[in-house]
């Protein structure tokens, strides 16, 4: 098993079981997490007799994605640590989607934006019945990272996920369901049993096969996935030294309207 700050990883026959596991502050995406993500990515392809990944969360919800009570009192300089936080998650992304082996993943309250695009990139996403996914980009002042703009875009088709991003749109399960981004709804109660049960199942299945149709889809996209994490990183990077991306910050977080000036 590894525990670190922010995530647990543990092995059940041939199963790792992935928890963001720091529920107390809703498992945020910080410069923990982008460490501890790239670490557990990395360790998974050294796992001996790996046949499949459960990504789940610990506490009340999956994730609210960016912290931004972090990136608050550093809002004047952004782009430094936006760049070495992607360079991290990114690369963490890109090796725990080319796993050769199904991921599952189970969410459970809230996914928001990076969060909505890590589940978004697994094989098969189960959501609890209360569940919410969304994308909070652009009402902060932000454009989009963690792969939204190749993940979202795969679930849901372009004009879909465009909207989803540009309206800041938070999607109830069975919402999520219909738009593509979720595979499953269950019951609250079961989401954990569930999702469990389908991850051993496929586990136990022709997981070669399996490996061999994820590779399949992946190297279609293979060249733009690539292409577009490091897009997503520097645009990202030049956009929140943006005087609308530092109001955004500061008025999420003094939980008042922001007002955006478009520059």
């Amino acid at each position: 098993m590894i525990s670190t700050s922010a995530l647990r990883l543990e092995q059940r026959d041939g199963l790792a079981v992935v928890s963001l596991a720091q529920p107390e502050r809703g498992n945020p995406f910080d410069g923990d997490f982008t460490r501890d993500f790239l670490l557990v990515a990395s360790a998974l392809w050294d796992t001996q007799g790996l046949r499949g990944v459960l990504l789940r969360a610990d506490g009340a919800n999956f994730s609210f994605g960016g912290d931004l009570k972090a990136l608050h009192p550093a809002r004047h300089e952004l782009p430094p640590l936006i760049r070495h936080w992607t360079a991290e998650l990114h690369m963490g992304l890109q090796r725990i989607w080319q796993l050769p082996v199904p991921i599952v993943a189970a969410v459970q309250g809230y996914a928001m934006g990076g969060a909505a695009a890590l589940v978004a990139g697994c094989d098969i996403v189960l959501a609890a019945e209360s569940a919410r996914l969304g994308s909070a980009f652009a009402q902060i002042g932000f454009s989009c990272d963690s792969g939204s703009s190749v993940t979202l875009t795969a679930r849901m088709g372009l004009a879909r996920a465009r909207r989803f991003m540009l309206l800041a749109e938070v999607l109830k399960s069975p919402e999520a369901l219909q738009a593509g981004l979720v595979d499953r709804v269950v019951p609250d109660a079961s989401l954990q049993d569930d999702a469990l049960a389908v991850a051993q199942g496929l586990a136990q299945g022709p997981t070669l096969a399996y490996g061999e149709i994820k590779r399949l889809f992946l190297r279609a996209g293979a060249a733009q996935l690539e292409r577009q994490l490091e897009d997503e990183a520097l645009t990202l990077g030049r956009l929140s030294a943006s005087a609308d991306a530092q109001e955004g910050i500061a008025a999420m977080v003094e939980r008042r309207k922001p007002v955006f000036q478009g520059r």
